[in-house]
């Protein structure tokens, strides 16, 4: 059985050893809730004031100059335009817990990532990290795993995603093809990759 929100954050809490640091991993395709998961855990801890705090992975996509000089631009959002290893020192450095970490946030409207927009201080003693890919088997996303203390996967049907994400390109303006288009180029590919190549979570949401 699926558990509630309630337990989700009860089962969080029950993790934490005294004032250890507790790093929780929030994975999942495109379009399947991860961020609207992140935010209502966040909101049930208590927020920042109660030591709570949400780290994307989005804030590592590549700058487009770096995804065009690499002939990836259209690809921008599956495994390989991401600064995996930035992420990674980052992850470090909040499992360190030795001074506040500053990390990067995509701002959507802007398709950039705009670098210390968020701080995790030494008050935040829980720190829910949400992305795509932060389960993945394969090299070098596969070097994260032993740095989280908890993993939740959000494990959506193939089919419920791929409508999502075209109607996430209708949303933005496009027509039916073009949206079909958009999302078959890459969004659902992506997705296909975090479903099927993800090593099992502690914990599996299911949703339909």
């Amino acid at each position: 059985m699926t558990p509630d929100i309630d337990t989700l954050t009860a089962m969080i809490r029950d993790k934490r050893i005294g004032d250890r640091r507790l790093l929780v991993a929030i994975a999942g395709a495109p379009a399947s809730g991860k961020s609207t998961l992140s935010e209502r855990l966040h909101h049930h801890l208590g927020g920042d004031e109660a030591g709570a705090v949400v780290v994307p992975m989005d804030g590592y996509h590549f700058d487009d100059a770096i995804l065009s000089a690499r002939g990836l631009l259209r690809r921008k959002g599956a495994p390989e335009t991401f600064d995996t290893g930035g992420f990674k020192r980052t992850l470090d450095a909040i499992r360190d817990d030795i001074d506040d970490v500053y990390v990067p946030v995509f701002d959507r409207n802007l398709e950039l990532s705009r670098g210390s927009a968020r701080c995790v201080s030494r008050s935040h003693r829980i720190v829910l990290i949400e992305g795509n890919y932060l389960l993945l088997s394969q090299s070098p996303w596969n070097q994260l795993a032993g740095l989280f203390d908890l993993t939740l996967f959000i494990d959506i049907p193939l089919p419920v995603l791929e409508r999502r994400l075209v109607q996430r390109w209708l949303d933005h303006g496009h027509d039916e093809p073009s949206a079909r288009q958009k999302a078959s180029g890459n969004d659902i590919p992506n997705a296909h990759t975090v479903q099927k190549s993800s090593v099992l979570a502690d914990i599996t949401i299911t949703a339909a």
